[in-house]
């Protein structure tokens, strides 16, 4: 079974090979993922790794904090993507006020 870390605080220049060969030092990359901006392609400065769950702990404690081209990188267990739900200020159904 596998572990997604996210790595926060990544180099704008850091591309998925990159951060994949950094966390490689410490144990088997299963898959990393610099996440982009949609419109523009650019780095959003954060990413994603996955590996055994049994090297999670030592990734973590390894890298969290580790200073990757000039930054100090933040490592931890990913969390799932909360749903945005209607958060536009508008409710769906319902009495109007008007």
């Amino acid at each position: 079974m596998s572990k997604k870390l996210f790595v926060g605080n990544l180099s704008w220049d850091t591309t998925d090979e990159d951060l994949r060969n950094e966390f490689s030092r410490v144990a088997p990359v299963l898959s990393a993922t610099v996440a982009t901006d949609r419109d523009t392609g650019r780095s959003r400065g954060f990413g994603f790794v996955e590996v055994e769950e049994s090297d999670a702990a030592a990734v973590i404690s390894s890298m969290n904090g580790k200073d990757v081209g000039g930054r100090q990188l933040t490592v931890n267990e990913a969390r799932p993507r909360e749903s945005r739900g209607n958060s536009g200020g508008f409710r769906r159904g319902g009495s109007s006020r008007y």
